[in-house]
């Protein structure tokens, strides 16, 4: 398959085929995302597929950096949303293209989106920041985990995960964390609902056990990959196999 851009792309790929598949995993803070790739992940290794996983912040480059500037915040926001991007670059040249290119299936722990959603609550123009991230693949699959902002607090509560960023408490929207959380989690809400349609995101349902929005996921993936259902599989996934929140 083709390679395809957000925008202006990378000149020397514009022609390029890629083998393998991204597959991207959106959506809010607590909601559940990293226990989902990774059960995707051992489904998929189960199945025969190479897979490699990549998430925001994990660039050799840039992950250091990040995490300082992060603590510090200290860096203004604009800047602080190309310093994302420094990461997005060279984990796609270092990581998910040449995986892609050799036939691996990708899966990312948030995408571009979620700084698309981040920066736009923070008043960072948003055809800016589609312009400054042209560079990045468009996914095969971008599922969206949609949900409930009272079931998202719970989790939040339960995953103890009330911090700085996920309360978004460098916007001064409260004075404590948890309606801090509220109201920060609503605005990001409120971006992904509008970038769904956008960018052709697949919605699917957060609510409901780890294992039932596992079986959601599967189905999806399935229909990328062409894979079909088998009774095994099916047994598997109604096991418990992860009962904790994750991000």
């Amino acid at each position: 398959m083709k390679a395809q851009f957000l925008g202006h792309g990378i000149p020397s790929l514009l022609d390029s085929t890629l083998q393998g598949r991204l597959i991207v995993l959106e959506g809010p803070d607590c909601v559940g995302r990293s226990t989902q790739i990774r059960l995707l992940q051992d489904w998929l290794e189960r199945l025969g597929y190479g897979v490699v996983t990549t998430s925001l912040c994990r660039s050799e480059l840039a992950e250091d950096g990040l995490s300082r500037a992060k603590r510090g915040n200290q860096i203004g926001r604009r800047t602080l949303s190309l310093f994302y991007a420094t990461d997005m670059a060279d984990r796609l040249e270092r990581q998910i293209l040449p995986a892609l290119e050799s036939g691996f299936i990708v899966l990312s722990d948030r995408y571009v989106y979620t700084i698309f959603a981040r920066y736009a609550v923070r008043g960072v123009n948003p055809a800016w920041l589609r312009k400054a991230y042209g560079f990045a693949l468009v996914p095969h699959l971008a599922m969206y985990l949609a949900v409930d902002i009272d079931v998202l607090a719970e989790r939040a509560l339960k995953a103890q995960k009330l911090g700085f960023w996920e309360c978004g408490m460098d916007l001064n929207l409260a004075d404590n964390l948890y309606d801090s959380f509220i109201l920060y989690q609503k605005r990001m809400l409120r971006q992904f609902s509008k970038m769904v349609k956008e960018f052709d995101l697949t919605r699917v349902s957060a609510h409901g056990s780890v294992a039932a929005v596992q079986r959601r996921l599967r189905k999806k993936v399935r229909a990328l990959l062409d894979v079909k259902e088998t009774e095994l599989e099916d047994a598997d996934v109604s096991e418990p196999i992860v009962e904790g929140i994750a991000e």
